[in-house]
């Protein structure tokens, strides 16, 4: 990949920070550090951590014994300026299950804490909810930085400089609202360079997705977009499961909606499919999300 295109250059960072460092250090807990995406806020974006919380449980784990599901929780904001520190309890190993605790911690206190488990492939029965019909193409859809006139410089060099290609399906939300002001929206979705042959590797890119856009249905719903004077919004949990393997340098359909917000908090969920219709993924998180009074 070349690092003359800052796009690629992105997917080249994100898999230098994917790539945790063993420390060696094992008391009752296995011990990994990384490094930090520099983001705009200052805050360490919440897929990164994901991602990383899941490469450090894994690497405590055979290569046949997947992810499927994870629960964690965003305990305090992090800092992207600084590295971040992983640790993973070998919480049971049984004949066809795992289960993993990982806590990742800056200036050590507990940033994210999560809980994870894992399984050997076997049979059972299957089914999965289809794919939305009469969806439009990615390819007939502008890339998110194509269409956000109005945003701030840097911002807009965020977009077009992250490692992720996302395209909405129905207008961003980054200087407007959706006069619809539906609880729904999808967006499609690839990293913007080829991924190594690594399921592991996909499987957490796929986590650090999945943070990505899914708390727009929540602000659709209310007229509010990010820049909306006064808003804020971080993210309380987040909880995935992994049903069906898939590549994340190809298009991925991430149809997202929230069925309740109160007590200003709201809740979002995902399905991630392949271009084919699979589904691979669903995904939810709670927002604590804050609106000026008078604005709501």
């Amino acid at each position: 990949m070349s690092p003359e295109n800052p796009a690629v250059r992105s997917v080249e960072r994100l898999l230098e920070v994917l790539d945790l460092d063993f420390t060696q250090a094992r008391t009752t807990e296995d011990i990994f550090t990384g490094d930090s995406h520099p983001m705009p806020t200052g805050r360490i974006y919440g897929g990164q951590v994901l991602a990383q919380s899941l490469i450090a449980a894994e690497r405590t784990l055979p290569e046949d014994r997947a992810v499927h599901s994870m629960h964690g929780y965003f305990l305090r904001p992090g800092d992207a300026s600084q590295g971040i520190t992983i640790a993973v309890d070998r919480i049971h190993d049984g004949r066809s299950f795992s289960t993993r605790r990982s806590q990742a911690y800056q200036n050590g206190v507990p940033i994210f804490s999560m809980i994870a488990s894992f399984q050997d492939e076997g049979p059972g029965v299957e089914h999965a909810e289809p794919m939305p019909t009469d969806v439009p193409a990615p390819e007939s859809l502008l890339p998110d930085e194509d269409r956000v006139a109005g945003l701030a410089g840097g911002a807009r060099r965020m977009l077009s400089e992250r490692a992720a290609d996302i395209r909405h399906i129905g207008h961003p939300l980054f200087v407007a609202d959706d006069p619809e002001r539906v609880p729904r929206q999808g967006v499609w979705m690839r990293m913007r360079a080829p991924l190594p042959d690594d399921p592991r590797l996909h499987r957490a890119a796929l986590a650090y997705l999945s943070d990505m856009s899914i708390q727009e249905s929540i602000l659709r719903a209310h007229g509010l977009y990010w820049s909306f004077p006064g808003l804020k919004v971080a993210s309380l949990d987040h909880a995935m499961w992994w049903h069906r393997p898939a590549r994340v340098d190809e298009w991925l359909l991430y149809v997202q909606e929230s069925p309740n917000a109160r007590g200003g908090r709201g809740l979002a969920t995902g399905r991630i499919y392949t271009q084919d219709g699979t589904l691979i993924a669903n995904v939810a998180q709670e927002i604590m999300i804050r609106v000026p009074e008078g604005t709501e």
